[in-house]
């Protein structure tokens, strides 16, 4: 799909090959085998299946590519919907299928805008910008999916991700849908002898990869100097391995506490820490109004001299108003027993947190929590603990890489998710969901400390690197010296996020120019 009019392929093998670059794509997706190097070469049996195609055909095939990529990728929301949300299993399983056909209109609209833009001489730069646009696009339609965009699959090669502190995991996007049209351009030549792009173009591209990784090593060496000088904070990890099932029953309250405490006190072995970390909803239970809830200061915070940050249901009276308001929370207890700071989260889960268009989709109402249905917070102040100052993103707000960058924005020097991945199974989903929590540290440069229920719970230095992680449905604990990057902010915090709306931008632009092009 380089600008040539054909496809190398006969037709009886298009529809294969658009189903083997999405089979390519899942194998290149973080999981316990993930194959990050085949990113760099899966979209290519799509792009020679779309040569030569009308865009409604093209985007049927992405549609179909989009399905072959995402029904592997997402079966997870069946274990949520069936196991947790007690919905029958064909309802979790058409759900599965309406969210794959949703995910997998992206790829459909991108095999759309290239089939329009085909024959133009910039298609080497315009496709890379259309993926990206439409990366950004699903990142906040209808509240925002952004699960695992295509530049989070290189999550585990830290000089690759290094550009995040420049353009966002949608840079490294960007230079892998324009790696395999090179790679495609140049097989066309080989096997039918079709033309080149402009050399010109090739140059500037071959130049962007060099650049890219020239850019990479330096600054991995340069942020392992610099995380050598900085002041470091010594954290702990507490992940309880709180099976679902028992999570919100009463009778197994104590035992959660019990579990926490005696998991938190094994950090004090391994290191003296200044914070202990507990995931989200650690305590199952509304905390002050609960006597369990003071055991964590007279057995914990207090004899221990250390912080808190832990995960809570959190309820109280509106003001002005004879009602109460449920969030799901963050609690940072001082040892002094004090609440040195709150953050409620702030971008719920649909139909998980919260029920979108209520007056249309209030059928839905039972897949939330029965905890009640939560309201979103309304500050991203980062929480002030000794000399860190702590942006928290608790579980869903991981993926989203505004919300991250607000935080640091505000003056945020380390970041904590707070989650409770115990929905997804034993899936690949929590190996994805931490591989977005990894670009989250790139791109601000920021120190990252993930504590899970269930797992993954990770260290990730502000290079990107897991410097250490727990396994799945394990209890772990872990104390280790975390650097506190104190530096200004980085471009992408400045001005990088504003890099896929640039891509957004010159697509448009595009589609707008053939079209007149074409009516001309």
């Amino acid at each position: 799909m380089t600008g040539t009019s054909s496809s190398p392929l006969r037709p009886a093998l298009t529809w294969p090959a658009a189903i083997l670059s999405g089979l390519l794509l899942f194998a290149a997706s973080p999981g316990p085998a993930s194959l990050p190097w085949l990113a760099w070469l899966a979209l290519v049996p799509f792009f020679f299946a779309l040569a030569g195609q009308s865009p409604g055909r093209a985007a049927l095939m992405g549609l179909v590519c989009g399905l072959a990529y995402y029904l592997p990728l997402l079966p997870w929301i069946i274990t949520v919907l069936s196991t947790y949300g007690q919905v029958p299993m064909p309802v979790a399983v058409l759900a599965l299928v309406l969210l794959a056909l949703y995910m997998s209109a992206y790829f459909a609209a991108f095999a759309w805008c290239l089939a329009r833009l085909a024959g133009r001489p910039f298609l080497l730069f315009l496709a890379p910008a259309c993926w990206v646009g439409l990366e950004l696009i699903r990142g906040f339609l209808f509240t925002g999916f952004p699960w695992l965009d295509l530049g989070c699959t290189q999550y585990s090669t830290p000089w690759l991700i290094q550009i995040a502190d420049l353009a966002g995991q949608h840079g490294l996007s960007f230079l892998i849908v324009l790696g395999n049209l090179l790679l495609t351009a140049f097989l066309a030549r080989i096997l039918r002898g079709a033309p080149l792009p402009d050399r010109a173009l090739i140059a500037c591209a071959l130049a962007l990869f060099i650049a890219a990784g020239t850019y990479g090593a330096w600054r991995l060496q340069n942020t392992t100097s610099s995380m050598g000088k900085a002041e470091k904070m010594q954290i702990a990890i507490a992940q309880g391995n709180i099976p679902q099932d028992q999570k919100w029953q009463p009778a197994f309250q104590e035992a959660t506490i019990d579990t926490y405490l005696a998991l938190s006190r094994q950090g004090f072995f391994q290191g003296y820490p200044d914070l202990v970390v507990w995931p989200e909803t650690a305590l199952p239970f509304y905390p002050y109004e609960n006597s369990l809830f003071l055991r964590l200061h007279t057995e914990l915070t207090r004899p221990g001299r250390t912080f808190l940050l832990t995960g809570v249901p959190h309820r109280e009276q509106e003001p002005g108003r004879n009602q109460l308001s449920y969030r799901n929370s963050a609690f940072l207890l001082s040892p002094d027993g004090l609440l040195a700071g709150r953050y409620d989260k702030e971008h719920l889960v649909p139909f998980g947190e919260y029920i979108p268009f209520r007056a249309l989709l209030g059928f839905a109402s039972p897949l939330v929590e029965t905890l009640g249905e939560f309201t979103p917070g309304r500050t991203n102040e980062p929480l002030p603990c000794l000399n860190s100052r702590i942006g928290v993103l608790i579980c869903f707000e991981s993926i989203f890489p505004e919300l991250a960058r607000k935080q640091v924005k505000a003056g945020a020097n380390l970041l904590v998710t707070l989650t409770n991945d115990a929905w997804f199974g034993r899936s690949g989903a929590p190996y994805q969901h931490l591989a977005m929590g990894v670009f989250r540290a790139v791109e601000n440069r920021k120190s990252l400390i993930r504590a899970a229920n269930t797992g993954i719970s990770a260290f990730i230095d502000p290079s990107g690197r897991i410097t250490e992680a727990s396994s799945l449905f394990v209890a772990y604990s872990a104390s280790r010296p975390v650097p506190l990057m104190m530096t200004g902010l980085t471009f992408f915090v400045r001005w990088g996020y504003l890099f896929p709306w640039l891509c957004l931008a010159v697509s448009l632009a595009g589609l707008i120019v053939a079209k007149r092009r074409r009516q001309g």
